[in-house]
């Protein structure tokens, strides 16, 4: 089943995101490559691609897992987590209708 994970970052959390940000992009092309992932990304402060120094709100996953548990426990695993970039992450089921 596809399960949506909606992380919040902290204030002024761009510091810590960019030092994690490898760690967490290469679980999240581990997950990818195993073909689990509908779509991964962060979503910046300000109505930019590229928010510079503004930096980033949260970030949004959704991908398959085989069950709420398992996602929660990879959700809590993120390295972002480890770098207080995230203040709350919510793991929910996810049903997909459109495209």
């Amino acid at each position: 089943m596809l399960y949506s994970i909606v992380a919040q970052d902290v204030e002024n959390s761009l510091e810590n995101r960019l030092s994690a940000r490898p760690a967490h992009i290469d679980r999240l092309k581990e997950l990818n490559a195993a073909g689990r992932i509908v779509l991964a990304g962060p979503m910046p402060a300000i109505d930019s691609e590229d928010p510079g120094e503004a930096g980033f709100t949260g970030s949004l996953i959704v991908a398959e897992f085989d069950s709420l548990a398992d996602a929660q426990a990879w959700a809590a695993e993120d390295p972002y987590v480890a770098a207080g970039v995230y203040e709350s992450v919510v793991v929910k089921p996810y049903k997909k209708v459109l495209p």
